[in-house]
């Protein structure tokens, strides 16, 4: 799936946004975006407006990062047709807008958040679409998700991030064992966030889950400081997304980092690139996260059929057999 957010869902935007104040919109934006960077939680959206301008400023680059996290879960685990989604910290509903779009199969959409602001926007949003069928229970993710019957997938975008370690851990292992099938977490892509999903990804091993993406092992991550594990989507900007964002580039590129998590083991081990690929007129070079550890690797322009498709890799593909270095 693109990481353009699905047309119905910009027009619910746009029909909610009739006769919104822009500059008021930009000002609560960039007010809550500070409260997120400093480490604080969701509780400064407190009326519709702000659940409207937070939505309006992040959902595009959320949906970018939750539809290439859960394409990347799809390609390597193709058999994977969940009929019931979990969305945990739904927030205005960005990833279970995403699922939708990746899956098919989906019938039945669950939400948890305790924000009374963002719910009611998921909920206007989603009325009269394909995800009319959202059921968004409101409540403390720790203690509705203790009482919510298991689903097939369940996801958790940039959540984990609003609790201390010891929540943290907790909400792993709930989400863990509501999960039919699989579970998603995506965060930041910060060293933070790395670290956090390094974290929740020990704790899923431990309990016997089969890593599916981005990791091509279940060992320990093989990267050392001051590295860390992170990828990037770019999306397009529309005019009032820069006015909004006080940005005057016509894109915006998102960082993020994540951990798809099965029951079942995926079919084959894979190469995941770790970061932008070095293309010249001598060699193509990259850095890969492998079954044996992190591997660099270059592919020279005299093997012309490697070259040629190499040439086409991206920070985050998986590949599969490597031609040479």
């Amino acid at each position: 799936m693109t990481p353009v957010l699905p047309a119905e869902l910009k027009a619910a935007l746009a029909r909610k946004s009739e006769g919104l104040s822009q500059g008021d919109a930009a000002r609560r934006a960039a007010a809550i975006s500070e409260n997120y960077r400093s480490g604080g939680t969701s509780k400064p959206i407190a009326s519709e407006t702000d659940a409207l301008a937070y939505a309006l400023a992040r959902m595009p680059a959320t949906y970018a990062a939750v539809t290439a996290s859960l394409n990347a879960l799809r390609d390597l685990f193709p058999d994977f047709c969940p009929r019931s989604l979990l969305d945990i910290g739904a927030g205005p509903g960005t990833a279970s807008w995403a699922a939708a779009q990746t899956f098919d199969t989906l019938e039945k959409f669950s939400a948890i958040d305790a924000n009374v602001a963002l719910r009611a926007l998921a909920l206007d949003l989603a009325s009269g679409t394909s995800l009319s069928s959202l059921d968004y229970e409101r409540g403390d993710a720790l203690t509705a998700l203790a009482k919510a019957p298991p689903s097939d997938l369940v996801i958790a975008s940039y959540v984990i991030n609003e609790l201390d370690d010891a929540r943290r851990e907790k909400l792993v292992g709930l989400m863990w064992e509501k999960a039919g099938q699989v579970l998603v977490v995506v965060e930041p892509g910060t060293p933070d966030g790395y670290q956090r999903i390094v974290a929740a990804r020990a704790q899923l091993i431990a309990s016997g889950a089969y890593i599916i993406a981005p990791c091509p092992h279940d060992k320990p991550c093989p990267l050392t400081p001051p590295d860390w594990c992170h990828f990037s989507r770019r999306l397009p900007r529309s005019r009032a997304h820069k006015h909004l964002k006080d940005a005057d580039l016509p894109f915006e590129d998102e960082r993020y980092i994540y951990v798809a998590a099965s029951r079942s083991p995926r079919r084959e081990h894979v190469a995941r690139i770790l970061s932008q690929p070095s293309v010249t007129k001598i060699a193509v070079s990259a850095k890969l996260c492998t079954d044996a550890g992190i591997r660099a690797v270059a592919i020279p322009r005299r093997d012309k059929i490697s070259y040629a498709k190499s040439r086409k890799w991206n920070w985050g593909d998986a590949i599969g057999e490597l031609a040479g270095e």
